[in-house]
């Protein structure tokens, strides 16, 4: 399959600090406090769900330290990829593919006729299927609104192929490929219900992960928006709180332009030599937010995966190699699924707010009651359980919730004042499992492989995988 036709690229990554800054300073500053429309929104459908500005502890003044064993938490967040094309091949029992008695997955989608890309006969069927090489096609998959929630299928999750996404949603990687993952994820804490905190694109879902709402975003665009109860950044510095953004080339704080016209926002957007040299020195913040380079690192297509590998290798072992390493917490993930295949259909989630999203032409009706689909993610710390595989409902907010409940921070919005803190990977009663780190896989170094970005992606989907229901 080639791609004729690349998914909408409404403004590329390397500009958004630019244009943010033009944005930003047209934004002003506004101070973090709650707003009296999130704290009495009637839009959330939990009962008796938690409220925005409640603090975790009553007891304790807001900003007062919840959590002592851990000092430092640290998230990296990947891109453009669900949990079952990462590790769908995890062995049984962590979340991945149904396996037949030949070790291959028996997931399958229909690819029926009509489909916008035309399948090769009647009554297709295309089952999930090895990646060729570690490269992706240009612009596909498809990870709009509309092609997730054609992906989603009420919950059937067989609407992947017919998708915008296309035959290539079926493909993934496995340990071969990808090896500092897959140990990663046999060895700490992985987290099978982590979902992407809305079923759409980039910046929706790291709206949700900065401020748990994207106040209607559901594409890839930059506007003048302003959460009415700020961003993680803003509370963290309410309480002097250190933090910074380290960038690879573009920071992805920069979505929320407002803040770049912020004092104390710019000064801690800092490049990623200096997260390497903080933690080699023991003076990382007591939060960063860790971004690779989202032209060639990130694992957003046509990249090669395996630089992506190698990037989180890089950032796990800086940290784990660090002093403050006995005293840390490490949360990996990816921003959204990416248009690639899911088996575990999205749960019904807490609304962040009374904001509905703002659709375009053709969008289905819908609204942010519901999460995205599922990402890889996990757990590096050495209180981390060995092995363990959390089970509990996570997406974006739960790293909010998790910064929240260690400093007793009032929650944004409805949505992370109801998520799952993360915690239960840990256990805080013993001795740490891993005070002294583990050795972990070595990525495989894109530089000595077969250069596939010169090559493409190879045949896509491979023939034999396509096989009939008649």
């Amino acid at each position: 399959m080639s791609a004729t036709e690349p998914e909408p690229n409404y403004l590329s990554r390397r500009s958004v600090l630019g244009r943010g800054l033009a944005l930003g300073g047209l934004a002003g500053a506004s101070a973090i406090g709650l707003s009296a429309c999130s704290a009495t929104s009637t839009s959330v459908k939990t009962e008796n769900p938690r409220l925005p500005g409640t603090l975790p502890n009553p007891s304790a003044a807001a900003g007062t330290d919840q959590l002592l064993e851990i000092a430092t938490i640290v998230a990296v967040m990947m891109e453009n990829h669900t949990y079952d094309s990462i590790l769908g091949l995890l062995p049984k029992g962590r979340g991945g593919f149904t396996l037949g008695a030949d070790g291959k997955p028996i997931n399958s989608n229909p690819w029926p006729l009509g489909s916008p890309t035309p399948p090769p006969f009647d009554d297709a069927v295309l089952s999930a299927y090895p990646m060729p090489t570690p490269c992706q096609l240009v612009g596909y998959p498809w990870n709009t609104w509309e092609a997730g929630h054609v992906s989603y299928a009420a919950g059937k999750m067989d609407g992947f192929v017919r998708s915008r996404s296309g035959p290539v949603s079926m493909g993934y990687y496995d340990a071969t490929v990808l090896p500092f993952v897959y140990s990663l994820a046999e060895t700490f804490p992985v987290c099978t219900n982590f979902f992407s905190s809305v079923m759409a694109q980039t910046y929706p879902n790291r709206r949700y992960f900065m401020a748990g709402t994207s106040l209607g975003l559901i594409a890839d665009v930059l506007n003048d928006d302003v959460p009415p109860n700020g961003t993680i950044f803003e509370a963290l510095n309410a309480h002097d709180i250190s933090w910074k953004n380290y960038y690879s080339n573009t920071p992805s704080l920069a979505i929320w332009t407002y803040l770049l016209a912020k004092p104390g926002i710019v000064s801690n957007m800092v490049g990623i030599d200096e997260f390497f040299s903080d933690a080699a020195a023991g003076t990382l913040p007591s939060y960063s937010m860790v971004d690779p380079n989202f032209g060639k690192s990130s694992e957003e297509d046509p990249q090669d995966v395996q630089f992506g590998d190698q990037f989180l290798s890089q950032v796990v072992n800086a940290v784990m190699a660090s002093p403050q390493w006995p005293h840390t917490l490490l949360v990996w993930t990816y921003d959204e699924g990416g248009g690639y295949y899911d088996h575990v259909p999205p749960p019904e989630a807490v609304e962040p707010d009374a904001v509905g999203p703002t659709l375009g032409p053709g969008d289905p009706p819908g609204s942010f009651d519901r999460y995205g689909f599922r990402v890889p993610s996990g757990i590096v710390s050495p209180y981390a359980k060995p092995g363990y595989v959390s089970e509990a409902v996570h997406d974006f907010t739960s790293i909010l919730k998790l910064i929240e409940t260690k400093w007793n921070l009032p929650p944004l919005t409805y949505r992370d004042a109801n998520a799952d803190d993360l915690l239960d990977s840990l256990d805080l009663q013993s001795p740490p499992a891993f005070l002294t780190p583990p050795k972990l896989a070595a990525p495989i170094d894109p530089a000595t492989d077969d250069g596939c970005l010169s090559t493409g992606p190879g045949t896509i989907p491979p023939p034999s995988y396509v096989t009939t229901t008649s």
